[in-house]
Formats: C-alpha cells, sequence, structure tokens
C-alpha cells in the first residue's frame, strides 16, 4: 500500500476522532434511549491488503454492513503472514488460538434460538430470492421478540467473570480487528462497549471462515474442512466453544438475538468459492451475494439495534441490511471483471450476456462494446436499485449505529460513478474513489445518520 494511502488512514483516524466527540457531545443533548453499533467488516491499512468500508477493497466481499464491509480476497491472491496467532496453536486458517479451558458462555440461549439441524433440500426448487427472504423473515421475528436491551446470560453476569477470561476473549478480538480492519477497528470506538466487543467477535468468526477458502493455508482446504468448520459453529452455538475467540462469539449469540443460520449459509459461500466459477442467470448469483456479503448485514442488525423512534417494521431494516450486503457485492463484482476473467471466474449472469449478445470469449478478451456498455448500464442500474432499498433500512438504525452504516453506502456507490467514468472499462481499468472524494463522504454520512427514521418522518407528515 501507498505511503498517500497510510495518510489516508492517518486523516480518516483524526474524522473519526472528531466526530467521535461530537457523537459524546450530541448525546448529552439528545434522547438516552439511543443504543450504539457497527458494522462487520473491515481493512487492512498500511502494508497490507486492505477491506474495508472506507477504501477501495479487493473483489469479493462486501459485508456489511454487511454494512460496512468484510472483503474477501480474490482466489489464489495469497495471504499475508499471520501475526495474530498464539504461540504452539492449531490453526484454522490464520487466527487460531489456545484451546478454551473457561466456562462455556453461551448458555442459556434466548428463547426460540434453537439450534436446528441443517435442513436438506434443493438449491434451486425454490427461487433464491424467496429463500432468502424465508431467513429474513426468522431474523426479524427473532429480532422482534427479543428484549430491547443486549441480555447477560445468567451465570456470566458475575462482573468476575466478565473481567477474566471472557474479558481476555474480547480484548483478543479487538486486537485481531485493529491488526486486519484498522479502519473498521476506529469505526467501532463510537459504540457501547457491550456492542462493540459484540461486532468485533461476528467480524472475527467471518474473518476466520474467509480464511478457510482464501488464507496462507487455502491449498489445504477441502469441503471436509469447511464441514468440520460448520460443526464448530454448531458448537459455538451450543455453548461449546473450542478456543477464546469462538468463546466470545458463543457469549455475543447469547447476549443478542443472532440466529445460526447467517453463519451457516457464510460457509455455503465458501463451499461455492471451492467448486463454482459460473452462474447462469442472476437468480444464481443473487444467492452467491447473500451467502458471502448479505449474511453479514443479518448477523449485524441484531447487534446494532433499531432505533426507539423508528415506526418500520423490523423486516424492513434486515431487508436494507441485507439489501447493502448485497448492493456492495454486485459493486466488487462489476469493478473487477478484468481482474475475475484473468483467473478463469466470471460473476456475471450468463443468460443476461447470452441476451445482449455477448460470449465469455467478449470477457475474456476485455471488448469494450457498445454491447458491453449497454450490458454493463443495466447491471448498473440493478445494483443502485440495491442501494437505494439499503437507505430505507439504514434510517431506521440506532442513531450511533448509521454512520459507518451511510459511509459503507455512499462510498461503495461512489464506485458505479468511476465504472462510467471510465466508459464501462473494467477489464484493464479500476474504478476507484479518489481520496478527496472519500474524505468528503464522512461528514456528508455523518450528518445523513443525524436525521431522523425515514418512517417516522413519513408519520410526521401525515399528521
Amino acid at each position: 500500500m501507498s505511503v498517500s494511502d497510510c495518510g489516508l488512514t492517518r486523516d480518516l483516524e483524526f474524522a473519526v476522532a472528531s466526530l467521535r466527540r461530537r457523537s459524546q457531545w450530541s448525546s448529552t443533548s439528545s434522547s438516552p434511549a439511543m443504543l450504539s453499533t457497527a458494522n462487520a467488516a473491515g481493512s487492512r491499512m498500511c502494508g497490507r491488503r486492505t477491506h474495508g468500508v472506507f477504501v477501495d477493497v479487493p473483489r469479493r466481499g462486501a459485508t456489511f454492513l454487511a454494512m460496512v464491509e468484510y472483503g474477501r480476497r480474490p482466489r489464489g491472491q495469497l495471504a499475508p503472514p499471520c501475526s495474530v496467532r498464539a504461540a504452539g496453536s492449531n490453526p484454522i486458517g490464520c487466527l487460531e488460538v489456545e484451546p478454551w479451558s473457561g466456562t462455556a458462555p453461551a448458555l442459556p440461549l434466548l428463547p426460540g434460538l434453537v439450534v436446528a439441524p441443517a435442513e436438506d433440500s434443493d438449491a434451486f426448487v425454490v427461487p433464491s430470492e424467496q429463500r432468502v427472504h424465508d431467513v429474513v423473515l426468522k431474523q426479524a421475528a427473532l429480532a422482534a421478540a427479543a428484549p430491547l436491551t443486549p441480555q447477560r446470560p445468567v451465570h456470566l453476569a458475575e462482573r468476575e467473570r466478565v473481567a477474566g477470561g471472557l474479558k481476555a476473549a474480547f480484548d483478543r478480538c479487538g486486537e485481531v480487528c485493529k491488526e486486519y480492519a484498522k479502519t473498521f477497528y476506529l469505526a467501532t470506538q463510537l459504540m457501547t462497549p457491550e456492542r462493540r466487543r459484540a461486532i468485533w467477535a461476528i467480524y472475527v468468526w467471518c474473518r476466520r471462515t474467509d480464511e478457510l477458502v482464501d488464507g496462507p493455508n487455502a491449498s489445504h482446504m477441502s469441503a471436509l474442512a469447511l464441514d468440520r468448520w460448520e460443526s464448530r459453529l454448531e458448537d459455538i452455538f451450543a455453548g461449546r466453544p473450542y478456543d477464546m475467540l469462538d468463546a466470545a462469539l458463543s457469549y455475543t449469540v447469547a447476549a443478542f438475538p443472532v440466529d445460526i443460520q447467517p453463519f451457516r449459509d457464510m460457509i455455503e459461500g465458501m463451499r461455492l468459492d471451492l467448486t463454482k466459477s459460473r452462474y447462469r442467470s442472476f437468480d444464481e448469483l443473487y444467492l452467491y451475494c447473500y451467502y458471502v456479503a448479505g449474511t453479514v448485514g443479518l448477523m449485524s442488525v441484531p447487534v446494532m439495534g433499531i432505533s426507539p423512534d423508528s415506526r418500520a417494521n423490523t423486516e424492513t431494516v434486515y431487508k436494507g441490511a441485507l439489501a447493502l450486503g448485497l448492493a456492495n457485492q454486485l459493486t466488487n463484482i462489476l469493478r473487477d471483471v478484468g481482474e475475475d476473467a484473468r483467473r478463469g471466474r466470471i460473476y456475471l449472469p450468463l443468460d443476461e450476456l447470452e441476451m445482449a449478445g455477448l460470449s465469455e470469449d467478449d470477457i475474456f478478451n476485455g471488448r469494450v462494446t457498445d454491447r458491453w456498455r449497454s450490458f454493463m448500464r443495466g447491471q448498473i442500474t440493478r445494483a443502485r436499485a440495491f442501494f437505494r432499498q439499503a437507505e430505507e433500512g439504514a434510517t431506521e438504525l440506532n442513531q450511533e449505529s448509521r454512520w459507518p452504516v451511510w459511509a459503507s453506502l455512499l462510498l461503495y456507490r461512489q464506485i458505479l460513478d468511476e465504472i462510467e467514468a471510465n466508459d464501462y472499462n473494467n477489464f484493464t481499468k479500476r474504478a476507484y474513489v479518489p481520496k478527496a472524494k472519500k474524505l468528503v463522504a464522512l461528514p456528508k454520512a455523518y450528518y445523513r445518520s443525524l436525521m431522523l427514521p425515514s418512517s417516522q418522518r413519513q408519520c410526521s407528515s401525515l399528521t
């Protein structure tokens, strides 16, 4: 990463510190009911390939918010050496630590959070959008039925236990975030400590999952390894963590109405990366984008919380979180068409390419023709539609949760503008948002976060 990028990091640190001071000042004069938040994503800054909300990230991951962003390295790109690893550990991916010997932190689970066995089903019997919608409805129902404030597991309520092994577990999660996701880590400083720690735990699990197929040991990974990782996930939700990083997540899913399904689905996305390099239709691509990006939004919303002033139903907020993940992922795909093609991969709907009069050879040869420009206009229009839907959910979050979400949304949407500015040449030109535009977007996102929920504004206009 260049010296100018490191300068951007320092500028962002200053901006975050300034906004944090302003946020603290405004919180003393506004509703005390506001809760804090974050996002589940990250960036490595200064000397490492970065994934994050405030920087231009490589393809495949766009999480969140997904709502800020947890980026996936392109297949075949090696990860940098690990610096966060316990001595004598048995690595899974990059972020393995010593086995957990403390009390299992995830019991009892919140009402309704039953760890059900995965169901066997044909992936194409039901349209992808309907399958994902069913997951969204379940997450929204769980969140609506949960207490308004995080519930500390009864057997861990004692201060000394939190101050002991679990504190060390969450501190380790924070170290991982700070090491690999500098900008994301800074954004979490605007949250309450309990929600900040929970988001760290979710981020670390997502990163470890990504390391299975894109990390330094990826060449040795197989579908069997992912099966073992999913079994370990089941243990986390059952209160049987293997190590301290697992313990942090186990505590988190007991304290917040977080369901296991989005986590399972992210692992399914890793399975697709091992076996699939073409997508016949947008229905197939939609499901992939949900697996690797939309899932993070569903994981994170329960921790971020919904504004007490919101009059929208919970489903609207979850749909917004899903839409931002989908929009970011589609934007990654459109930006990195050339990079993917050089690895023999096409993440565009093949049936839509055919209807536009294009073929795989056109992609591999990098031909920018009128047909290609027309095709790209349609793809960009679709991505922007998801961004608009994401706005509906972002306004309903807790006020302190909105800033990183709006930053992700505004910055990532600008990549589509840059693709257009490059005359749709995403074969040899990489669309990126200039530093000046990124810095301008930060205060704009902050002020957007101060606006009342759109549902409240609409109700007020009718009275």
